[in-house]
């Protein structure tokens, strides 16, 4: 349980120097010392600042599957689950990306670093909503012939959606304003 919890607070302490100082512009040693831990414990849990890096990013997507997790657990009709699921990964996504700070310029910048540790959180989203597509098929309220095609579809989807959500290129009155075009297609799309 130590090892988690101080391998977890190295983790925040980075997430914290590279929002406020970017990647490039942190060492191992800032977080060796902003964590008030040695070099050599900093690199018991870590190899390189790239691993440290790849760390924050795991931990920013297992938050968003943990809220995506909770939206799935609703007890709501499927229709308004997947509206929901799609709302909670762009609001999360844009929440991740404005946390961090100077860290917001290198992710876009360098995206494949993200996409290389987003593999299997790219996996568990597919699995996510072709569980509440099943769900819906088998109360008889969706119509879908092919629910894992259906799944990777809208996940892709999504995260093209990603950037211009996070840059408020949809709309300029919030999520609200997108919401009702979001429901209809879903009920467009899924509804017999």
């Amino acid at each position: 349980m130590a090892i988690s919890k101080t391998r977890n607070m190295l983790v925040d302490v980075a997430r914290q120097l590279f929002a406020k100082n970017g990647f490039e512009n942190t060492t191992m040693n800032d977080i060796a010392l902003a964590s008030n831990r040695g070099r050599r414990t900093l690199y018991t849990y870590f190899k390189s600042k790239e691993e440290v890096y790849f760390a924050v990013i795991q931990t920013e997507l297992e938050r968003l599957f943990m809220r995506m997790e909770e939206v799935a657990r609703k007890n709501l009709s499927p229709e308004d689950k997947i509206v929901h699921l799609i709302f909670a990964h762009l609001e999360v996504v844009k929440e991740a990306v404005y946390r961090n700070g100077n860290l917001r310029a290198e992710f876009f910048r360098e995206v494949w670093k993200v996409e290389s540790v987003r593999k299997d959180f790219d996996r568990m989203e597919v699995s996510l909503f072709r569980r509440v597509i099943n769900e819906g098929v088998d109360k008889g309220v969706f119509d879908v012939k092919n629910p894992r095609l259906t799944a990777e579809i809208m996940h892709y989807c999504l995260k093209g959606c990603e950037v211009p959500f996070i840059f408020g290129r949809y709309t300029a009155h919030g999520p609200d304003e997108l919401y009702p075009y979001i429901k209809h297609m879903v009920h467009r799309h899924f509804m017999p």
